[in-house]
C-alpha cells in the first residue's frame, strides 16, 4: 500500500466515525478516540487493534490523529540523498524520530515518536477534519 493510499483510506474512516458522532463536543470526541476504547468500538480503524498492540508504548494513547501533521510524503520521492530515494520525513526533526533505509530508499521512523498522541497536540491541531489537519502531509498536493 502506498502512502497516499493508506492515507485517503484512513481520512475515510476517520471521517465517517466523526460524522457519526456529531453531538459530541470536542472534548468528547477526543476521548472517543482513546485506544481502549476503539480497539473495541472500531476494531477495522486500526490493524493493530485486533491484536491488542499498540503503535505507540505510551500508557494513554489516544488513536485521534493516527498519523502526524508533521509527517511529510511523496510516492514518488522527495529528493536523492546519498543515491537513495528519500521517500518521507519529519518536518519537525523530532528527537524521538528516525529513519528506516534499504539498499534504495528512506522511509522516516516515527514508532518512537509520540507527538500526535498527546492530549495537547491533539487539542492544538483539533479539527473534525482530519484531512485538514493533515493536508500538508502529502507533498504531491
Amino acid at each position: 500500500m502506498t502512502y497516499q493510499e493508506w492515507f485517503e483510506e484512513h481520512a475515510k474512516k476517520h471521517a465517517d466515525i466523526v460524522k457519526s458522532l456529531p453531538d459530541l463536543s470536542k472534548d468528547e470526541l477526543i476521548a472517543y478516540f482513546d485506544f481502549d476504547h476503539m480497539k473495541v468500538a472500531h476494531p477495522d480503524f486500526c490493524p493493530l487493534y485486533p491484536k491488542d498492540q499498540k503503535c505507540h508504548d505510551m500508557e494513554k494513547l489516544n488513536c485521534y490523529f493516527c498519523a502526524c501533521m508533521h509527517f511529510r510524503f511523496d510516492d514518488n520521492g522527495i529528493r536523492e540523498e546519498s543515491g537513495k530515494v528519500l521517500y518521507s520525513y519529519c518536518s519537525i526533526e523530532s528527537k524521538n524520530s528516525a529513519r528506516f533505509e534499504d539498499k534504495q530508499s528512506i522511509h522516516q521512523d516515527c514508532s518512537n515518536c509520540k507527538v500526535p498522541h498527546k492530549q495537547h497536540v491533539i487539542e492544538k491541531y483539533f479539527s473534525r477534519d482530519w484531512k485538514e489537519v493533515m493536508k500538508a502531509c502529502n507533498l504531491k498536493h
